[in-house]
Parts: C-alpha cells; sequence; structure tokens
C-alpha cells in the first residue's frame, strides 16, 4: 500500500470519530470517538516513520497509546462515579460535576 491510502484511511477514522464526538450525547461512546482520532493520529504517526526510516514516529506512538490508556482509565472511572450517583451518562448533563 502506498503512503496515500494510509493517509486516506487516517483521515477517514478521525473524521469518523469527529463525527461520534460531535453527534452522540452518551459519554462511553464519546470516548470511544475520541480514542478512533487517537488511533488515527497513531496511524499517521507510524505512515511517516516507516516513510522516513526513522523511529521517533514510533515511538511517539507510543506514547500517545500510553496517554490514550490513561485517558480512558480516568474517563470511564469518572463517567462510573457519575452513572452511579446520577443513572445517566448524557454529555449534556455536564454540570453533575459541580454538586
Amino acid at each position: 500500500m502506498s503512503l496515500t491510502n494510509y493517509l486516506i484511511l487516517a483521515m477517514v477514522l478521525f473524521s469518523i470519530g469527529a463525527v461520534v464526538v460531535l453527534v452522540r450525547r452518551s459519554a462511553v461512546i464519546s470516548l470511544m470517538g475520541v480514542e478512533l482520532m487517537l488511533n488515527s493520529a497513531n496511524l499517521v504517526l507510524v505512515t511517516f516513520a516507516r516513510m522516513h526510516a526513522d523511529f521517533s514516529g514510533q515511538v511517539m506512538a507510543f506514547f500517545v497509546m500510553v496517554v490514550a490508556a490513561a485517558e480512558v482509565v480516568v474517563g470511564l472511572a469518572i463517567i462510573v462515579s457519575i452513572f452511579r450517583s446520577r443513572r445517566s451518562t448524557s454529555v449534556d448533563e455536564v454540570n453533575l460535576l459541580k454538586n
């Protein structure tokens, strides 16, 4: 596959993730959209690292994966805590954390 194919795939994945974050109201689904966008960024990093025969893009993608894993753990913990107290995970009810 050529560089263009990887970039088009990354663009499609990022677009799907962005649409999911903007359209869906469930916090869990929004986190899945953010993960999709991070994975598309990883695809671009690894693609350019391979194109230039340099490992720095792959190292950066590894750190993005570590940050994404931490984001999922913290985000899901917050969502579970809100769900236990309010029985809703809707993003429209952002003011839940004020109480």
